[in-house]
């Protein structure tokens, strides 16, 4: 299940430590090793039904605290933590780092460097506000995550396609269906990851990352290093965003873009980040932040003392073309700085890219993480992993086959 290869690794830490009970919207398989309980409820993304669930559970255990890393839940949790008494960001926090809009007003509020930004509700409205910002643009929904529905446009004949790409994935949003149009930051993408305990907020690790080319912005690959010089350059910035959208404890991924070197911010995630990152900051540093986020949620100080000092990086894999999958495999023996090598589709299973209406998660293939004494040759080891992989693709109808190697 994708949800034990992308957050397997965060219950196993938490549930070496805690009790952990579980409010899910399926009956659990792989996290019971984990759990002491269950509760499962149609919908955990349901204020009504997540409190509901929680109170019933605050009546039978001494809940020492309450969280969540996924993305959807975050504000329901807020107000669940709340309404139990136990330590919390508050909904309003957790609300503005949900919808992006907010954010860029709180931005500019506290001075903090981000994008100019517009929300919109129709077509003519983002022609305007292109207008107005200059091209190119970059059109997302207000309130979405992994790179759903953002995309770039660079000129006015362009922008209608975007438009209607970024609205179809707004319209499916429950917190906002607004589409913002913003000023497209030039320059390397970095996110970085950071622990607030009691407002004080430590700055852990970079995750330098590798995107796809324009018009998508589909994350290919990431690398964390524990020594990354970018370290100092961008710690104030992502301090001074946390500070600006009022949060105060727990684990945040913070997004930005390096403009002629100066940090810009893009988005503020009030959770631990996908795509496996905690787990390479882990392999990079030795800090744990599943664990630090379960500590702050109980009201306790987290343990950020490195005891490591490497690299590891992940290289997500994808298909070069749209098509059934025939099937993947790596091509010899796994060598030890292999961390790990996951596939999550089988063969059969049709991949679909963004250009052919698809999705990162309708795309992706799966994984491989690799370690090493500094990022450049832990990036270079994931390039050699991956020139090792055998990708089998059946095109979509009309065109050739597709055969080794894979798209990352």
């Amino acid at each position: 299940m994708e949800a034990e290869a992308y957050r397997g690794y965060c219950l196993q830490s938490v549930a070496a430590v805690y009790d952990v009970i579980l409010i899910t919207g399926q009956e659990p398989s792989w996290e019971v090793p984990y759990l002491r309980d269950c509760m499962v409820v149609p919908d955990p993304a349901d204020p009504v039904q997540l409190s509901a669930a929680g109170k019933t559970l605050a009546e039978r255990y001494d809940l020492a605290g309450v969280f969540t890393w996924t993305e959807w839940y975050l504000v329901a949790v807020a107000r669940l933590a709340r309404q139990l008494g136990l330590p919390t960001n508050s909904p309003e926090t957790m609300q503005a780092c949900r919808n992006k809009a907010t954010s860029r007003a709180l931005f500019a509020r506290h001075q903090v460097p981000s994008a100019a930004s517009v929300s919109v509700r129709t077509r003519a409205e983002a022609e305007a506000a292109a207008e107005r910002i200059g091209y190119p643009v970059v059109l997302k929904p207000a309130a979405h995550a992994a790179s759903i529905g953002v995309i770039r446009a660079d000129t006015p004949e362009q922008l209608t396609a975007a438009y209607a790409f970024a609205g179809k994935a707004a319209g499916l949003g429950q917190e906002s269906q607004s589409v913002l149009v913003e000023e497209y930051l030039d320059g390397p993408e970095v996110s970085v990851e950071c622990v607030t305990y009691r407002g004080e907020t430590t700055v852990v690790a970079v995750t330098r990352k590798t995107v796809s080319e324009p018009p998508y912005f589909e994350e290919l690959a990431h690398s964390v290093d524990a020594a990354d010089p970018l370290l100092d350059v961008v710690a104030p910035a992502a301090r001074a965003a946390i500070r600006a959208l009022g949060i105060t404890d727990g684990v945040s991924h913070v997004e930005m873009r390096l403009v002629d070197g100066r940090p810009r911010l893009v988005e503020v995630n009030g959770r631990i980040a996908g795509d496996m990152i905690g787990h390479l900051v882990d392999l990079a540093t030795g800090i744990d932040l599943p664990r630090a986020a379960a500590d702050i949620a109980c009201g306790r100080a987290p343990d950020l003392t490195p005891t490591r000092s490497s690299a590891a990086a992940i290289q997500l894999i994808y298909p070069p073309v749209s098509g059934t999958l025939r099937r993947a495999y790596l091509d010899g023996i796994c060598p030890r700085w292999l961390d790990r090598l996951h596939f999550q589709h089988q063969a059969g299973d049709q991949l679909l890219l963004p250009a052919d209406g698809g999705t990162m998660f309708t795309a992706r293939i799966g994984y491989l993480i690799t370690t090493a004494p500094t990022a450049d040759l832990a990036r270079e080891r994931a390039d050699q992993a991956a020139r090792r992989l055998h990708i089998d693709i059946t095109p979509l109808t009309g065109r050739a086959s597709v055969s080794g190697g894979c798209a990352a």
